[in-house]
């Protein structure tokens, strides 16, 4: 059974173009990939996150507000008891924040112009199979 991986925009960042070629390039690499759309509150993610049943969430944020977003839906996993959900993220996120970001359980930062095989590369070795 291939990996189940959500990608998510929290907040009111409404620039999702990045957000679906991850979708696509991860479809493309073989996982199932469900994608939130915009605007989605940390505890939506969670809930939507819980009811597809994946392995891992990809968080998308341009707007700045990641530091309190991306933390928020590891909060609520482990609130849900589901923890075992794997949590990346990307976008434009300051080199200064992602130390920050991985402390409160983020496994993963992908800045603008990571090389898209690394970040598919990435999932194989860090998400576990089913």
């Amino acid at each position: 059974m291939p990996r189940r991986i959500l990608i998510a925009k929290p907040g009111l960042d409404g620039h999702d173009r990045g957000a679906k070629v991850i979708a696509r390039v991860l479809r493309d690499a073989g996982y199932e990939v469900i994608y939130s759309g915009l605007h989605q509150t940390p505890e939506q993610i969670v809930e939507t996150a819980l009811q597809e049943d994946v392995d891992a969430i990809g968080l998308s944020s341009l707007s700045g507000a990641h530091m309190a977003l991306f933390p928020r839906v590891v909060e609520e996993l482990r609130a849900r008891g589901a923890e075992d959900v794997v949590v990346f993220g990307g976008g434009v996120i300051p080199e200064g924040d992602i130390p920050k970001l991985k402390e409160a359980g983020i496994a993963a930062i992908f800045t603008p112009g990571t090389p898209l095989r690394e970040i598919t590369r990435w999932v194989e070795a860090n998400v576990p199979e089913r």
